[in-house]
């Protein structure tokens, strides 16, 4: 009786051990799990914030190069503008140049010719005949005005070589028939525009009538005709020294 109990209790004893060491065992795997499971969430965690990094610099990077294109974008469009107005500068000072040099051009041919575009030179001289139409013709006096107006007055013939020179400025231009000079009869006599008288008698054939003037034409001889009547002219001025 006492030994069946004693092998009884001996029983539950080992019983009380296999349950208690099944226990500590489950306890260790239990731990060992829970070990596992912290490490994991550990490395979850730093690989987390490892791509939050990634992604971070990535879009920092992104963010700067955008903003550097923005930068460049802006200064690009100033540069356009500015370009644009230099650029219109550039037209501006063109124009004003081409100004500058016709002027220059203009005084320099004053400064360094004898004589004003549009004039001719012969015999110390400028000459300019006017060959406009006959609804732009005028009489005597009003040749003479026209001519004061550029500073110069109906030619004076001073001698046979310049009597010459003004027959080659009275050319036959459509239905142009004369050219008035400066000579006109006062008094019965034939006188220049000075006051001086016609020495050469035979440079004209007509008689001096108060009221008549002359011309000059290529064609002909010079010709007697009414001052009021109209007709073309060739304007006289001394040349400049140069």
């Amino acid at each position: 009786m006492e030994k069946f109990e004693v092998e009884k209790q001996n029983e539950s004893v080992q019983k009380t051990h296999d349950t208690t060491v099944k226990e500590a065992e489950r306890l260790c795997r239990y731990q060992q799990l829970c070990c596992c499971f912290g490490i994991l969430c550990v490395i979850s965690v730093l690989c987390i914030i490892g791509v939050c990094v990634y992604y971070y610099k990535n879009l920092m990077i992104q963010f700067d190069n955008l903003t550097t294109a923005s930068i460049t974008l802006e200064k690009n469009r100033n540069l356009t503008l500015l370009n644009e107005k230099l650029m219109e500068e550039r037209k501006k000072l063109t124009e004003l140049i081409k100004n500058m040099e016709e002027t220059w051009n203009e005084l320099n041919a004053r400064s360094c010719t004898s004589c004003q575009r549009g004039w001719n030179y012969q015999l110390s001289s400028c000459y300019a005949y006017n060959d406009a139409e006959y609804a732009y013709r005028t009489n005597w006096n009003g040749a003479r005005e026209n001519c004061k107006k550029m500073n110069s007055d109906l030619t004076v013939v001073s001698d046979n070589a310049e009597k010459i020179y003004v027959k080659t400025l009275s050319p036959v231009i459509g239905d142009i028939t004369g050219y008035w000079i400066g000579l006109r009869a006062v008094g019965g006599k034939w006188k220049w525009l000075d006051g001086s008288d016609l020495t050469n008698q035979a440079w004209i054939q007509q008689p001096a009538t108060d009221g008549q003037c002359v011309t000059s034409l290529q064609t002909r001889e010079w010709t007697s005709v009414s001052c009021t009547e109209k007709y073309n002219w060739i304007c006289e001025k001394k040349a400049l020294s140069v």
